[in-house]
């Protein structure tokens, strides 16, 4: 490896990718390419950074595996970040054997990370938490190990451990400063803000009030009768328990619930109940016959938790009758603001450009009621555009989040 790319790689773990630049930027042999679209990733010209490292993979002659392998996991990196969730998973699990294989036990903790980060990126925090211990990060360099920290703690904030997430960031802001690169400081600066950020609004007896996570977990922990909206769930724990039943794919018996539960201790009117769940200005005896029989599901549906009874005016929820529920209150759980589309706007809040076709796989929603969701949302100027046909993604102003920095853990060419 010669000076010039030992200095670029050196200038590209260092965070300083217009450092690199300056050594590579003119040259077109297979380990400049590769420092080239590391360093256009830093940047954010994903696209070209894409390119580059596919020109670098192929450049590479057939004895080069491992620096091959290296470029892979550099463009699964890049699609990472720019929320292309769609590329080939077994590329990467390809390469990262690779990697193990010829002792570069570095890089392929990288490649693993990328793709714990894919999971949690799209909900799936039971798996990613599995392969996540699976990784031993005390080996790893600090700049590594600051990536590792700040997966534990995505993992723990989405699983509302409040406690362990403070205690991954800590040790992720210790290895940040091993590492020395101001950009990784920042990224942990800005996960640690989450903690700090109301994560959601607790509508009790007719008032509200933003709740910050270590609320919503205390919150879910304690006697309340919950009705979530952010998951469609109603909730309560007994003891050590938790009874939960899911509306997630009923609207208009979740819209009930949540109706019924911001009124309590108080009831809902018929025509409040009609209103919200049917979205009809009035209600007519057509509205009033749905309604009996839509409360009658609510009704069969909440039986572990709640009882709805009628009333003069309307429907009261009250909760079961028993030892565990004394004195339990009925609270609603919402987003920190109602509006149409929040699920597509929580996730373009990470300050991200995203395809509709990556929103549509976190989603688990089809790509048609995603690009009508953001249609909706452009026409109200609160997502833009970007880009066309193909190169087409979605992004909102940045909000406090997970933000990811594009560094291989060690020089990506050579062996």
């Amino acid at each position: 490896m010669d000076s010039l790319i030992t200095a670029a790689a050196r200038a590209l773990a260092a965070g300083d990718p217009l450092g690199a630049l300056n050594r590579v930027a003119l040259r077109e042999d297979a380990p400049a390419l590769a420092l080239r679209g590391i360093a256009m990733a830093q940047l954010g010209d994903f696209a070209r950074a894409k390119a580059l490292l596919r020109s670098a993979a192929r450049a590479f002659g057939p004895k080069e595996a491992m620096a091959r392998a290296r470029c892979v996991v550099a463009e699964a990196e890049v699609a990472l970040v720019s929320r292309d969730l769609g590329w080939p998973e077994k590329a990467l699990d390809t390469a990262r054997a690779t990697l193990e294989a010829h002792g570069d036990t570095v890089n392929a903790a990288h490649a693993r990370h990328l793709d714990i980060r894919r999971l949690l990126l799209i909900g799936k925090l039971d798996e990613a938490g599995r392969r996540l211990g699976r990784i031993d990060p005390a080996p790893l360099p600090p700049a590594s190990r600051t990536v590792h920290e700040l997966v534990a703690a995505g993992i723990a904030m989405r699983r509302l451990h409040t406690k362990a997430a403070r205690e991954a960031l800590a040790r992720a802001r210790e290895a940040a400063r091993e590492a020395r690169i101001p950009a990784l400081s920042a990224e942990v600066d800005s996960a640690a803000l989450v903690l700090d950020t109301p994560a959601a609004r607790l509508i009790e007896r007719g008032r509200e009030r933003p709740l910050l996570l270590e609320e919503v977990e205390a919150l879910l922990a304690s006697n309340a009768l919950v009705v979530d909206a952010c998951r469609h769930v109603v909730r309560a724990r007994d003891t050590t328990d938790d009874t939960v039943v899911s509306l997630a794919t009923r609207p208009v018996l979740f819209a009930l619930a949540r109706t019924l539960a911001e009124a309590w201790p108080g009831d809902a009117s018929r025509e409040v109940l009609v209103a919200r769940a049917f979205r009809a200005r009035s209600a007519d005896e057509s509205h009033r016959a749905r309604l009996r029989v839509e409360i009658g599901r609510l009704r069969a549906e909440l039986r572990p938790l709640a009882d709805v009874t009628a009333t003069e005016r309307g429907f009261v929820l009250e909760p079961r009758p028993g030892k565990e529920t004394a004195g339990r209150e009925i609270v609603v759980l919402a987003r920190p603001a109602d509006e149409a589309h929040g699920e597509v706007l929580a996730f373009l809040a990470d300050g991200e450009s995203w395809s509709s076709s990556a929103l549509a796989v976190a989603l688990g929603a089809s790509q048609r009621t995603v690009q009508r969701a953001l249609d909706a949302l452009a026409a109200a100027g609160k997502v833009q555009s970007l880009g066309r046909g193909r190169s087409l993604r979605w992004m909102m102003p940045p909000a406090p989040g997970f933000t990811t920095t594009l560094l291989l853990p060690a020089p990506l060419p050579g062996g």
